[in-house]
């Protein structure tokens, strides 16, 4: 079934403006009608499907890239491919090293509060600022 930006955009959850931008990124190649409207069919949908799932997850376009050309090779899956596993297992290795370094910063907050132990929280005054104050300590 054969249908134009419009619809494609409806059935895949996105706009059109969307669209157009994976179109200039190469990541969604479009037939062209006689009149030269964009033309694009199921396989199309399931393929901004894929980019908007995988999007949603965090990866970034470079990084869907593998798994589009799979389908466009005409695999059932964008995951049937080495190329894209290989990003699987980056984009996991990405998150290990930054959960770790948040657990890092975790535990030297927990240390540093841990340090102040129960002593109440010190009272700090904050001088007064602007025209009126006087950085001497006296008025005039």
């Amino acid at each position: 079934m054969a249908m134009r930006i419009r619809e494609l955009a409806v059935q895949a959850g996105t706009t059109t403006r969307t669209l157009r931008y994976y179109e200039a990124q190469g990541l969604l190649p479009a037939g062209r009608s006689a009149n030269g409207y964009r033309v694009y069919d199921e396989h199309h949908v399931r393929l901004v499907r894929e980019i908007r799932s995988l999007q949603a997850i965090g990866f970034s376009l470079q990084d869907v890239r593998p798994f589009v050309e799979c389908l466009l090779a005409g695999h059932e899956s964008g995951d049937d491919c080495p190329a894209s596993v290989d990003v699987y297992h980056r984009k996991l290795a990405y998150l290990d090293r930054h959960i770790a370094e948040l657990r890092d910063v975790r535990d030297r907050l927990s240390e540093r509060l841990a340090d102040l132990g129960d002593a109440p929280p010190p009272r700090c005054e904050l001088l007064p600022t602007g025209p009126e104050s006087d950085t001497r300590g006296d008025k005039q």
